[in-house]
């Protein structure tokens, strides 16, 4: 430990045991960040030496999650380190606990870039993240009242110990101006700017450090600064800080949409231009770039790549169309995120040609040779419906679609409804570029990291493989009579809970029971996620124990944040905590029925939830959730599934078995036909259930203190507007599904049983093995270090 205390001298001028615990994080981070230097610059000039084809993968968010315990973890160096600081006298979590969780995401969007990433290190695969270094994360939820309230989210309030800034890799984005089209001599266009905004783009570069692998590939987020050397006045300088200073702006407002449009132009044409002056080092000939690159863009958000790198083909590599649109088609690829066409993301045609002129010109020119192209085979018609301009918009998942190659959706039936729905015009234009890839999660952060408990049980019985290759937890199986196994998951489980008690005790002042059910619905707050079914599940249970009733103990336990601007959501969260505030205050109920809203939901709060679940709640409308991550942490280690047959629910269920699920609900068939036939009566299910009738009268009869405007919000929703995420509908059996899971309680074994079987099965969705589908399937990359089962 001398360089420990070499580097706490260096930055601190003290020795080490006299600093505070964030200058001790910093001292260690430092000590690990000259460990893994080496490899870092090592994989690097591996892979220019060796020409290996790059992943650049392209996302608007990023949730890492906090780095120091993950990179001592992969560099295989945890144990030695943790017991080094305890023989100096430092708690290793308490310096673990120092370190910011960086909030550069909103959900399972960002967590699954980052999660892509780490695997992509740990495969051996040349992987690169690309977004955008935001100096405030999403924001930092507090409650007041029961109402949400945002804060800064300051994460670069303490250095950010993993970051480099690579000024010397910095490159100039033009915003609006004027673009004058010249001939060339060649008949080709000059593109000439005049009167352009310029904004320096600046990286920062982050390792992602591969698991036992010596690969330590890169995360590169950019930061909007001035242009050195030009005058600016303060105006100028906050316009320019504004693209770089907060995760999704209000966009409500032409303004806000404008910024949210400035914000990814900059991080796209960054990127573009940062990987075509690197693939120039090495290689004269442009009609090489698909075999050294392939730019992924995650979700609609980066579909610019499209246009941009376009604009780098035509106008700085002075190639014809033809091969431009060729080589831009096969570098790039997309997944979608999303069922809700209104999250199908599209620029107003004025808003874009003024901001972005000479992207517009592009983007104009691939919607009049779409049309052409495909216009008498498909009719004018369908062509129309799905061209990239039309009624007077940008539509930026089609253009994603029609510059990709490869087109990809994140469950089995996602993908099938982007083909049939969503996308069903231009997938009868190009059938052959859609495939499904059903998302993942790392293991290493859920299970080894958060889960240590359950981590050393599974050692003590199948040995320390599955850590590298996760199908090996199939040979759990084998324990699934033992007694003796399933009483040790069971405690395993218990000490998580105790665990995530403390957790709330300290956070909420609430004392809950770590032997009662830990009943969780951990994402992001949205109505077709529908935490409102649950709560109104919670009502179901208030009412039955308040006549009498007996249910076995059960927590809820909630995280959710809620986009700022969106009210409705905002609704339900009050809502979330009237009840537990009634429920957690009533002595009639409440050592049967518990309720804690943890505020500030994110990665570090989920590895502190998700050990601790005996129930996953997946309860979204059949046919909205794309697929789902938390119910892949969530199984992996050992909770239950509580779900709606949607998104990645469906393969979960035929991995551990239909037993390891408890399923409810309208199937996405039945909810479509619904929709199509305008069949569905909300009022009418008020009307019929006795029990719903009250749930809902409750909202507004005063019965829940201190919601009567959210409660006429939501169920107005509810009856008025006919209820558009079928609440009313699945109540009935929601209950049913939850009573059964009451019945399992009962029987400790069985339900270990249970559990056992989605741990065993949870192998299949680590991410490791979804990158490297990707670089089979999309990317055309191989693995250096394949998983083998």
């Amino acid at each position: 430990m001398r360089t420990l205390h070499d580097n706490a001298l260096g930055l601190f001028a003290d020795e080490l045991t006299h600093l505070s615990t964030q200058q001790q994080y910093q001292a260690v981070a430092v000590t690990i960040k000259g460990y893994y230097g080496k490899q870092w610059a090592a994989t690097k000039a591996q892979a220019d030496a060796k020409q290996t084809k790059q992943v650049y993968y392209f996302s608007i968010e990023f949730m890492p999650g906090r780095l120091m315990a993950s990179n001592l973890l992969n560099l295989g160096i945890k144990d030695t380190v943790e017991a080094g600081l305890r023989e100096l006298g430092l708690d290793p979590a308490a310096i673990y606990a120092a370190e910011v969780d960086p909030g550069l995401g909103n959900g399972g969007l960002g967590r699954l870039a980052s999660a892509f990433l780490d695997s992509m290190a740990s495969v051996g695969m040349a992987g690169n993240g690309n977004g955008i270094r935001y100096q405030y994360g999403l924001f930092q939820q507090r409650f007041v009242d029961g109402y949400q309230v945002e804060l800064p989210d300051d994460w670069l309030r303490e250095p950010n110990m993993w970051e480099t800034r690579k000024e010397n890799r910095a490159v100039i984005i033009k915003y609006g101006g004027q673009v004058e089209l010249r001939p060339r001599a060649n008949g080709s266009l000059q593109a000439i700017y005049h009167n352009t905004d310029d904004v320096l783009a600046v990286p920062y570069d982050t390792p992602m450090v591969g698991y036992r692998t010596g690969v330590v590939n890169t995360m590169r987020l950019w930061q909007a600064e001035s242009v050195p050397g030009r005058a600016h006045n303060l105006a100028d300088k906050a316009r320019v800080d504004a693209i770089t200073q907060i995760l999704y702006p209000d966009d409500s407002d032409s303004a806000g949409r404008e910024l949210r449009l400035r914000q990814e132009y900059f991080f796209v044409s960054a990127g573009i231009q940062s990987i075509m002056t690197h693939f120039k080092r090495f290689h004269q000939e442009l009609n090489l770039l698909p075999k050294f690159v392939a730019i992924h863009i995650n979700d609609t958000h980066p579909a610019m790549a499209v246009l941009e790198l376009m604009r780098i083909l035509l106008d700085e590599e002075e190639l014809d169309w033809d091969e431009a649109w060729r080589l831009t088609v096969a570098t790039l690829s997309y997944t979608n995120h999303t069922l809700m066409a209104e999250a199908l993301e599209t620029w107003p045609e004025a808003m874009f040609a003024g901001l972005l002129p000479r992207l517009y010109q592009i983007a104009g020119e691939i919607d009049r040779r779409f049309r052409a192209r495909y216009r008498q085979q498909y009719g004018d018609l369908l062509v129309n419906r799905v061209a990239p301009l039309g009624d007077g918009q940008l539509r930026m998942a089609y253009l994603a679609v029609i510059g990709s190659h490869a087109v990809n959706g994140v469950a089995k039936l996602h993908s099938e409804l982007l083909k049939t729905r969503v996308l069903k015009d231009l997938y009868a234009i190009f059938p052959e570029r859609f495939s499904n890839q059903t998302n993942g999660i790392t293991p290493r952060r859920w299970v080894q990291l958060a889960d240590e408990p359950l981590a050393q049980l599974i050692d003590s019985k199948i040995g320390q493989p599955w850590r590298r290759d996760p199908m090996l937890l199939r040979r759990l199986s084998q324990y699934e009579n033992n007694d003796e196994f399933l009483m040790a998951l069971n405690a395993a489980k218990l000490a998580n809970k105790q665990r995530l008690a403390q957790v709330i005790e300290h956070q909420l002042g609430l004392k809950v029971n770590p032997q009662a059910m830990f009943d969780v619905q951990i994402k992001r707050l949205h109505a077709y996620k529908r935490q409102l079914l649950h709560v109104f599940g919670i009502l179901e249970a208030y009412l039955a124990l308040k006549k009498g009733e007996k249910r076995p103990p059960r927590v809820h336990v909630f995280g959710a944040k809620a986009a700022p601007s969106y009210q409705y959501a905002k609704a339900v969260i009050k809502l979330m905590n009237a009840v537990a505030d009634m429920v957690n205050h009533d002595p009639a109920v409440n050592q049967s029925l518990q309720v804690a809203f943890l505020p500030n939901y994110g990665v570090t709060l989920a590895e502190q939830i998700v050990p601790a679940a005996d129930i996953s709640e997946q309860i979204s409308l059949a046919g909205t959730e794309a697929s789902g991550t938390s119910n892949m942490k969530l199984m992996a280690t050992g909770a239950i599934t509580l779900a709606t047959l949607d998104g990645a629910n469906i393969e979960i269920r035929q991995a551990a078995g239909e037993r390891a699920m408890a399923t409810f609900g309208l199937t996405s068939e039945q909810v479509a036909f619904a929709q199509q036939n305008q069949s569905y009566r909300a009022a009418a299910q008020y009307e019929a259930d006795p029990t719903l009738h009250r749930i809902v009268d409750m909202l507004t009869d005063g019965s829940i203190p201190g919601v009567e405007s959210e409660g006429r919000m939501i169920r107005t929703e509810l009856l008025d507007y006919n209820d558009s995420y079928f609440v009313l509908a699945d109540f009935a059996s929601y209950v049913a599904a939850s009573r059964k899971l009451d019945q399992l309680w009962a029987e400790p074994k069985a339900w270990a049983k249970l559990a056992l079987a989605n741990i065993a099965a949870s192998g299949q969705f680590s991410a490791d093995f979804t990158v490297e589908r990707y670089g089979r399937d999309i990317w055309q990359v191989l693995p250096s270090q394949p998983i083998e089962s």
